[in-house]
Protein backbone atom coordinates (compact mmCIF):
# COMPACT_ATOMS: atom_id res chain seq x y z
CA UNK A 1 0.00 0.00 0.00
CA UNK A 2 2.73 2.52 0.50
CA UNK A 3 3.87 2.03 -3.03
CA UNK A 4 0.45 3.64 -3.86
CA UNK A 5 0.35 6.40 -2.03
CA UNK A 6 3.70 7.55 -3.00
CA UNK A 7 3.24 6.76 -6.53
CA UNK A 8 0.55 9.19 -6.39
CA UNK A 9 2.50 11.83 -4.52
CA UNK A 10 5.85 11.80 -6.52
CA UNK A 11 3.33 11.87 -9.59
CA UNK A 12 1.80 14.97 -7.91
CA UNK A 13 5.09 16.52 -7.28
CA UNK A 14 6.25 16.28 -10.88
CA UNK A 15 2.78 17.75 -12.11
CA UNK A 16 3.55 20.59 -9.54
CA UNK A 17 7.24 21.32 -10.95
CA UNK A 18 5.95 21.24 -14.34
CA UNK A 19 3.27 23.72 -13.86
CA UNK A 20 5.47 25.82 -12.42
CA UNK A 21 8.09 25.58 -14.92
CA UNK A 22 5.31 26.36 -17.50
CA UNK A 23 4.10 29.64 -15.39
CA UNK A 24 8.17 31.07 -15.20
CA UNK A 25 8.51 30.37 -18.25
CA UNK A 26 4.89 32.16 -19.39
CA UNK A 27 5.42 35.22 -17.66
CA UNK A 28 8.44 36.53 -19.27
CA UNK A 29 6.71 36.00 -22.57
CA UNK A 30 3.52 37.63 -21.55
CA UNK A 31 5.85 40.78 -19.95
CA UNK A 32 7.53 40.77 -23.35
CA UNK A 33 4.19 40.98 -25.43
CA UNK A 34 3.01 43.33 -23.16
CA UNK A 35 6.28 45.67 -23.63
CA UNK A 36 5.82 44.89 -27.77
CA UNK A 37 2.04 45.63 -27.40
CA UNK A 38 3.07 49.12 -25.93
CA UNK A 39 5.84 49.89 -28.59
CA UNK A 40 3.27 48.88 -31.49
CA UNK A 41 0.38 51.90 -29.70
CA UNK A 42 3.55 53.81 -29.30
CA UNK A 43 4.34 53.58 -32.78
CA UNK A 44 0.96 53.78 -34.43
CA UNK A 45 0.34 56.94 -32.04
CA UNK A 46 3.58 58.93 -33.63
CA UNK A 47 2.44 58.07 -36.61
CA UNK A 48 -1.12 59.78 -35.53
CA UNK A 49 0.59 62.64 -34.26
CA UNK A 50 2.73 63.10 -37.39
CA UNK A 51 0.01 63.31 -39.66
CA UNK A 52 -1.75 65.56 -37.21
CA UNK A 53 1.24 67.92 -37.30
CA UNK A 54 0.91 67.90 -41.27
CA UNK A 55 -3.07 68.50 -41.11
CA UNK A 56 -2.02 71.32 -38.68
CA UNK A 57 0.79 72.98 -41.23
CA UNK A 58 -1.48 72.64 -44.00
CA UNK A 59 -4.52 73.90 -42.07
CA UNK A 60 -2.11 77.07 -40.97
CA UNK A 61 -1.04 77.61 -44.39
CA UNK A 62 -4.87 78.00 -45.59
CA UNK A 63 -6.04 79.67 -42.60
CA UNK A 64 -7.55 82.51 -44.98
CA UNK A 65 -9.72 80.36 -46.80
CA UNK A 66 -10.78 78.60 -43.64
CA UNK A 67 -9.71 79.44 -40.10
CA UNK A 68 -11.49 76.76 -38.09
CA UNK A 69 -9.34 74.39 -39.97
CA UNK A 70 -6.07 74.94 -37.66
CA UNK A 71 -8.55 75.27 -34.45
CA UNK A 72 -9.55 71.39 -35.99
CA UNK A 73 -6.19 70.34 -36.04
CA UNK A 74 -4.70 71.61 -32.67
CA UNK A 75 -7.77 69.64 -31.21
CA UNK A 76 -7.10 66.70 -32.95
CA UNK A 77 -3.16 66.37 -32.66
CA UNK A 78 -4.05 67.69 -28.54
CA UNK A 79 -6.43 64.50 -28.20
CA UNK A 80 -3.78 61.98 -30.06
CA UNK A 81 -1.14 63.08 -27.67
CA UNK A 82 -3.34 62.73 -24.99
CA UNK A 83 -3.93 58.76 -25.84
CA UNK A 84 -0.68 58.29 -26.66
CA UNK A 85 0.66 59.72 -22.84
CA UNK A 86 -2.73 57.38 -21.34
CA UNK A 87 -1.15 54.51 -22.83
CA UNK A 88 2.19 54.70 -21.42
CA UNK A 89 4.33 54.64 -18.26
CA UNK A 90 7.13 55.70 -19.62
CA UNK A 91 8.71 58.71 -18.22
CA UNK A 92 10.52 60.27 -21.02
CA UNK A 93 7.74 59.88 -23.49
CA UNK A 94 5.22 61.71 -20.62
CA UNK A 95 7.96 64.64 -20.62
CA UNK A 96 7.81 64.86 -24.41
CA UNK A 97 4.31 64.37 -24.49
CA UNK A 98 4.10 67.24 -22.26
CA UNK A 99 6.28 69.68 -24.35
CA UNK A 100 4.24 68.38 -27.05
CA UNK A 101 1.17 69.55 -25.00
CA UNK A 102 2.82 72.74 -24.55
CA UNK A 103 3.48 73.73 -28.05
CA UNK A 104 0.05 72.80 -29.02
CA UNK A 105 -1.52 75.16 -26.31
CA UNK A 106 1.20 77.97 -27.50
CA UNK A 107 -0.01 77.51 -31.08
CA UNK A 108 -3.63 77.50 -29.71
CA UNK A 109 -3.38 80.92 -28.31
CA UNK A 110 -1.41 82.49 -31.34
CA UNK A 111 -4.09 81.31 -34.00
CA UNK A 112 -6.98 82.61 -31.56
CA UNK A 113 -4.94 85.55 -31.69
CA UNK A 114 -5.27 85.31 -34.97
CA UNK A 115 -1.30 85.37 -36.23
CA UNK A 116 0.47 82.76 -37.50
CA UNK A 117 1.85 80.01 -34.91
CA UNK A 118 4.99 79.02 -34.87
CA UNK A 119 5.01 75.45 -35.49
CA UNK A 120 8.64 74.56 -35.39
CA UNK A 121 8.09 73.67 -31.10
CA UNK A 122 5.39 70.85 -32.09
CA UNK A 123 7.53 69.62 -35.16
CA UNK A 124 10.28 69.23 -32.42
CA UNK A 125 7.83 67.03 -30.09
CA UNK A 126 6.81 64.92 -32.84
CA UNK A 127 9.97 64.08 -33.37
CA UNK A 128 11.42 63.65 -29.86
CA UNK A 129 8.05 61.38 -29.62
CA UNK A 130 9.36 59.58 -32.63
CA UNK A 131 12.95 58.84 -30.86
CA UNK A 132 11.64 57.85 -27.56
CA UNK A 133 8.88 55.54 -29.08
CA UNK A 134 11.51 53.79 -31.15
CA UNK A 135 14.85 53.69 -28.38
CA UNK A 136 12.22 51.24 -26.32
Amino acid sequence: MSVRRTRPVRHRRTTAIAALAVVALAVPLAVGCSAAEKAVDCARLVVDVGQDVDDLQRAVGNAADDPGKADEALDTLDADAKKLKDKTDNPDLDKVVDHLQGAVDNARKAVDRNEVPDLSPIKDAAGELTKVCTSK
